[in-house]
């Protein structure tokens, strides 16, 4: 499953969509992370997944690639922890690529099928806005993602987004 996971994320990297992973989760799986003190974002459902999870929210970051460093599997529970990089194809003056800082991650359980049913993202809100801010500046964010940017800082409810008690599912 892991090999299989990591081969369609090569394969969405490069086509710069990621929503073709939706088909490696079961119908009913569910995703999310948090998003700060007092907001979680939370897709219920392979539909919502493929729609929201990795439509709209990795909307924008086309040219991004997530290379994983470093991967633990617990086959007892059928767990695994991943820990990502986030990199930008886009390069600052001095030829580096625009990277954010600090570790990610996503945790998922298997759902059988070769399918996760649960997965949930952990990342540095801060060191991503940041990078944003940055690549804003220079002039080298993409259009999608000053789409996404204008959508969030418009006050206008966004789909996936609920207060801490509202998820339809718990982060844990």
């Amino acid at each position: 499953m892991v090999r299989r996971w990591l081969e369609a994320n090569r394969r969405c990297e490069e086509r710069g969509d990621w929503r073709p992973l939706a088909d490696l989760y079961t119908e009913d799986a569910t995703y999310g992370w948090n998003v700060g003190p007092g907001q979680d974002f939370m897709a219920v459902g392979r539909q919502e997944i493929r729609d929201l999870a990795l439509g709209s929210e990795m909307g924008g970051l086309d040219g991004w690639s997530y290379p994983y460093q470093s991967i633990l599997i617990d086959e007892r529970r059928g767990e695994v922890v991943g820990f990502w990089k986030q990199v930008a194809a886009a390069r600052r003056p001095d030829g580096s690529p625009y990277e954010v800082p600090g570790i990610g991650g996503s945790w998922f359980r298997y759902g059988g099928g070769l399918r996760w049913c649960w997965q949930r993202d952990w990342f540095d809100l801060g060191n991503v806005t940041a990078v944003f801010v940055e690549m804003l500046k220079a002039g080298v964010l993409s259009d999608g993602m000053r789409r996404r940017l204008e959508r969030a800082s418009s006050g206008a409810p966004v789909p996936g987004y609920y207060a801490r008690t509202e998820t339809p599912v718990p982060l844990w």
